[in-house]
């Protein structure tokens, strides 16, 4: 059984607010990308091993766009209904973009997926692998999964619990989804760093590759800690108005 209290860390990463800085989106892409750079050496890891997904929910297309110029080709997006609006113009014009779904998705929506995201990345109950598994049966769309684990158990928050993840991942190859390891959001009143620990062993235990971990207040520590994937919206665009 996983336990929290297993993984206390000290992080040795210095945090980088970007967001709250006056800097243009392109300086802000530029610093984010150096940052992520030089805390992945730090850590003794390879320059490359950590994939920045621009976190672009709420954002135009022309916000989009204009990073997506300056050579950003992962992103994130929480809603399909706000992808289908948003995405498909740009898709088709920078066919090299990869959309990730990093939100909670209802299974009545995943018919709308195939041709707009790549990847989820919330796949949090198996009603929705279920679904996932469905859609690939009716057609050509196998979306790179992760499994989203819900680290500090909480009620209120969907996901995997730490215990049943081995079980959930049986499910899940049992269904043919192509899980590639697991996505996390610690809670707000507790350190970071103890669940970015927890989801690194979990995935390392179970020989998955991906963690999904940090966002624009806590990459660093996530990136000290494993991190494969760091989900970025508030440093890279600035505050939401």
């Amino acid at each position: 059984m996983y336990t929290k209290a297993l993984y206390k860390v000290k992080s040795r990463c210095r945090l980088l607010l970007i967001g709250s800085l006056p800097m243009n989106t392109a300086t802000a892409l530029s610093t984010i990308r150096d940052e992520i750079t030089t805390l992945t050496k730090q850590a003794g890891r390879e320059s490359h091993a950590v994939r920045l997904i621009a976190v672009s929910k709420t954002r135009s297309t022309a916000e989009i766009e204009n990073i997506i110029m300056q050579g950003q080709r992962d992103f994130g997006e929480n809603r399909v209904q706000e992808a289908q609006q948003k995405w498909p113009g740009l898709i088709e014009k920078y066919p090299d973009v990869r959309l990730r779904l990093i939100g909670p998705l209802q299974t009545n929506k995943v018919k709308y997926l195939p041709g707009l995201f790549r990847a989820v990345d919330s796949v949090d109950r198996l009603s929705l692998a279920k679904a996932l598994a469905r859609q690939a049966e009716r057609g050509d769309y196998h979306p790179e999964c992760l499994v989203q684990v819900n680290t500090g158990e909480e009620e209120q928050k969907a996901g995997i619990a730490p215990r049943a993840v081995s079980a959930f991942l049986a499910n899940c190859e049992n269904l043919g989804l192509d899980v590639r390891g697991l996505m996390c959001i610690p809670p707000i009143t507790e350190a970071a760093s103890i669940h970015f620990a927890l989801l690194k062993k979990i995935a390392d235990d179970h020989g998955l590759p991906e963690c999904s971990m940090g966002m624009s207040s806590d990459y660093p520590q996530a990136i000290n800690l494993g991190a494969t994937i760091v989900r970025i919206g508030t440093a890279l665009f600035g505050a939401c108005s």
